[in-house]
């Protein structure tokens, strides 16, 4: 072993996929199949390039054909193969298909597993990269339930061959975090790019399930999909299950709130009734086709540098108890979130937004690094027929309601301002609640944070309750400090 010298660095030492791969393959109880549709079987060849695969490998197999597909693993209901069903209908068929034929008699100690991956890499033309679904379904314990990891990937490489092998490294990363990592989920998460880079592929779901995960928040695994610079977006529904925006928001009308939600107020309620009313009113809006998000930009999570979790998972926790989809970004100016949705929707979208938001929109500073500046800027934030809807303030020493027709922006704004004013792409909120208006977040959570009264009347029907049973927002220190 190496001597190490006064003023030597440390340096975290990655195992390599051969490594990887040896390992498991040297551990005799590891047991299982591989099921790759769509790029090859590059994660077996790993295995049985590394050596000892025998002891691991009990079938690797692919069904490229449809009908064989569909002969194997039964018929999806829409008629695809690259989808989160698709993937876990293989993963359970397979491990069905290990306890019906391995004797646990024979194999007293075995850990099965079943490894699928179901794929499309880029086509021909060069337009579409491919994506795909990849999982792992395993028991730690012979006599324990299975517990089950499953991600979503995009391909970000222009080459078919260098995606199958991307795939390939990401299969082997998967199968030894799920059996060495999975102790800790935010470090296995982590360790899903170990020999890649995010210039290859971009995960942008991810659900972990069974009994050594029960403690696991979904949401807060896609948080750190967004603290490792592994996508830009992430999503998740009412049930705290991660969704793949990709899926939600395909040829959907988009209606997008951004806010610190900290926590939400009967404000950001009305905002969203008030903004969905006049959304639905719009040509070609219809409410079966229209999707509404509350996005929280990734910067509004930070504190002193540091994302807080926990503050976080309170915020989550309220919005998903009001049946709302949260969407988290990394996107700091709008016309980034708006080029994000583009890529899934051509349909029609818009933005609800308080005054102080609409002044940030028509700032130059926030658009420096762009060549083209604001006009650039612009141009790709209205481009797709896209409204703002504008939410009033109200002035607390003029007693005036600030809207779009009194606004003021920055003298060389003013015509920028007028060009859009005037061809209708900002909409004034008109129906909405006086007596709300005075609401802020940041006055809610002081007072529970100092267990004052008055806080309950401020927020959404139920809000209250479940930050006093849940103890979000600091409620139990308050409320402890009060006491004594």
């Amino acid at each position: 072993m190496a001597i190490s010298l006064r003023g030597d660095q440390e340096i975290s030492s990655v195992p390599t996929t051969k490594s990887k791969a040896l390992r498991i393959n040297l551990n005799k109880d590891i047991y299982g199949t591989f099921a790759e549709i769509g790029a090859g079987q590059e994660t077996a060849r790993n295995f049985f390039r590394s050596g000892g695969a025998s002891g691991t490998i009990a079938k690797a197999m692919s069904a490229y054909d449809k009908d064989f597909s569909d002969a194997i693993y039964g018929m999806e209901e829409d008629g695809r193969y690259v989808t989160q069903p698709r993937l876990q209908t293989m993963l359970r068929h397979e491990i069905d298909l290990i306890e019906d034929r391995l004797s646990r008699q024979k194999h007293p100690d075995k850990l099965f597993f079943s490894y699928a991956n179901t794929v499309t890499t880029i086509d021909f033309a060069r337009k579409f990269k491919g994506h795909g679904w990849v999982g792992i379904r395993f028991q730690l314990d012979p006599l324990e339930d299975y517990n089950e990891i499953v991600l979503h990937l995009r391909f970000k490489e222009t080459d078919a061959r260098l995606q199958q092998e991307t795939l390939g490294i990401l299969g082997v990363n998967l199968i030894y975090g799920a059996f060495y990592l999975n102790d800790n989920p935010k470090e296995l998460v982590k360790s899903f790019y170990d020999n890649l880079g995010n210039h290859q592929l971009e995960i942008d779901m991810i659900n972990f399930s069974g009994p050594r995960f029960m403690y696991v928040d979904n949401r807060l695994m896609s948080l750190q999909l967004l603290k490792n610079g592994m996508t830009n977006a992430v999503m998740f529904g009412p049930d705290g299950n991660n969704l793949l925006p990709a899926q939600v928001l395909y040829k959907k009308n988009i209606l997008a709130l951004r806010g610190s939600f900290r926590p939400v107020t009967k404000v950001n309620m009305d905002m969203f009734e008030q903004s969905k009313k006049l959304f639905l009113k719009e040509n070609k809006v219809k409410e079966e086709k229209t999707q509404v998000i509350f996005e929280i930009a990734l910067s509004n999570l930070s504190a002193e540098g540091k994302i807080n979790e926990r503050d976080f998972l309170d915020r989550a926790e309220l919005l998903c108890s009001l049946g709302q989809n949260v969407m988290i970004t990394s996107f700091q100016q709008y016309f980034k979130l708006v080029e994000y949705f583009s890529e899934f929707t051509k349909e029609r979208m818009a933005l609800a937004m308080g005054v102080y938001n609409l002044i940030q929109i028509f700032d130059e500073k926030y658009y420096r690094d762009l060549s083209g500046g604001i006009l650039e800027a612009f141009g790709k934030l209205f481009h797709k027929d896209l409204k703002v809807y504008m939410y009033p303030y109200h002035d607390q020493e003029s007693r005036e309601y600030i809207n779009s027709e009194n606004l003021k922006v920055h003298p060389r704004m003013k015509e920028l301002y007028k060009f859009f004013k005037q061809n209708g792409r900002l909409v004034d909120i008109k129906d909405f609640d006086k007596d709300s208006l005075d609401i802020f977040s940041r006055t809610v959570l002081k007072m529970i944070m100092n267990g004052e009264e008055g806080w309950e009347e401020m927020l959404p029907e139920g809000i209250a309750e479940t930050i006093k049973q849940k103890r979000l927002f600091g409620y139990s220190r308050s409320r402890a400090k009060k006491q004594f």
